[in-house]
């Protein structure tokens, strides 16, 4: 009997999930339940995944960068992977402001619904983290972004998985590999190729866990739905993020189609479980290690390719968390400040958007963070501020979900356009954990 695919078993562990999740809400005791006895199995899961992102990203891109033998293809990969984020942002933010314009979900929401939404969430802890959090971020110098990508203490980096500062370790390492002697180089570069094998390895057996994970996160996920009501009155605006999310997965199948010439439904089939899984988390940098092995093995990247794109992009290509910026900020401007809504302050939103989506962290709900930037960048009253996040509060973990499972697949979509414009696509070679168990059962 031929094995069911991976990407069945998530979908059907996502199902029973949400359905467990919904019974459980409704039984006394349940919410507890789910907490105490199912969610740490979600929470176990997603800390295997970040437990061996960073060794993955350091190794994949080291191997990666000394494998080029060229320092000038280093510039130019570099280069296409940035314009072409970029690029693919300025899409998404289009699409999101084109929509909310169309649409306006937030004209003709009542007095009432406004007021419950605001009693209930103005003053929630999450809205004051976010209003904190943003507090920070926009109180930091203008370069500090920049400062941020060199560390001071690598094992601090690793420690807290800061991103772009591991990746210009791992490229600082990679080039000053390159610039000595091919005899001394070659052990430390068999050292991190043997890493890569291993890590990559610990991915194909992570994943066999993964359709009880996702279970467990999405019942976890179910349970925190109590106001049904709340809900619905926001369906509007939730359906005008998940359309234009979905307009944006379609332009991404564009691009693979016209640019790389292959399936779309071989490419849905091949990512489905980094996606799913991105679903499941609402984390890029968690899906990364899934991400990777996806990319390398299944659509046929190179890893020294998908070594610098994906941690990359994990990091500054925040295409579905755009989209959403700037379908959020123009619904909550409809809803309480609709006098602002000029061309100009709109302009402003794109630019704002964009350079947000680079500094937003690949954590759930970082993009209400960035939201908050994108609000004060028009002007938006600070005191409307905590009642602005009130309003989408109810539903940003679900679209969280959403825009996050685009963001990945944007990932993939770039890292098989760039290994394309550079010759490195090549025929895909997937492995399975088991491919050595009989040698050393």
């Amino acid at each position: 009997m031929k094995k069911l695919a991976l990407h069945w078993k998530i979908l059907i562990g996502m199902v029973f999930g949400i359905v467990f999740g919904f019974l459980m809400n409704s039984l006394e005791g349940g919410k507890d339940f789910v907490t105490d006895w199912i969610k740490p199995f979600g929470t176990i899961f997603i800390n295997l995944l970040k437990l061996i992102a960073v060794p993955l990203i350091l190794a994949s891109l080291i191997k990666g960068i000394s494998d080029l033998k060229d320092i000038s293809k280093i510039k130019k990969m570099g280069m296409k992977t940035i314009v072409v984020y970029v690029l693919t942002t300025v899409v998404a933010i289009v699409i999101g402001l084109g929509i909310v314009n169309v649409v306006k979900p937030g004209e003709g929401m009542s007095a009432g619904t406004i007021e419950k939404i605001k009693t209930k969430y103005e003053n929630s802890a999450g809205v004051a983290d976010k209003l904190s959090k943003a507090t920070v971020q926009n109180d930091a110098g203008p370069l500090q972004a920049l400062v941020d990508i060199f560390p001071s203490n690598i094992f601090q980096s690793f420690a807290s998985a800061s991103m772009l500062q591991i990746i210009f370790f791992a490229l600082f390492v990679g080039i000053s590999l390159l610039l000595i002697s091919e005899k001394k180089s070659k052990p430390l570069m068999d050292f991190f190729d043997s890493l890569n094998e291993m890590v990559m390895k610990m991915v194909d057996l992570i994943m066999l866990f993964a359709p009880y994970a996702v279970f467990a996160l999405l019942a976890n996920v179910m349970i925190a739905f109590d106001d049904t009501e709340i809900l619905l009155k926001l369906l509007v605006y939730s359906l005008c993020v998940v359309g234009g999310l979905f307009l944006m997965i379609c332009f991404y199948l564009l691009l693979v189609s016209i640019y790389t010439k292959k399936s779309l439904l071989w490419f849905l089939k091949q990512i489905s479980p980094a996606q799913l899984l991105a679903f499941s988390t609402s984390s890029s940098a968690a899906t990364l290690p899934v991400t990777m092995e996806r990319v390398e093995e299944h659509l046929g990247v190179d890893k020294e390719v998908s070594g610098f794109v994906l941690p990359v992009g994990a990091t500054i290509n925040m295409d579905g968390t755009s989209l959403y910026q700037a379908i959020a900020a123009v619904f909550i401007m409809q809803v309480i400040w609709p006098e602002g809504l000029t061309f100009s302050n709109q302009l402003i939103i794109v630019g704002t958007a964009l350079l947000a989506s680079i500094g937003s962290a690949a954590v759930p709900s970082a993009g209400m963070v960035m939201l908050v930037i994108v609000l004060e960048s028009v002007g938006f009253p600070e005191e409307l501020l905590p009642i602005g996040l009130a309003l989408i509060f109810a539903v940003d973990r679900p679209l969280d979900m959403c825009r996050t499972m685009v963001n990945v697949t944007g990932d993939a979509t770039v890292s098989m356009i760039i290994a394309k414009s550079l010759g490195k696509l090549r025929d895909p070679k997937p492995q399975n954990w088991d491919d050595h168990y009989e040698n050393v059962k």
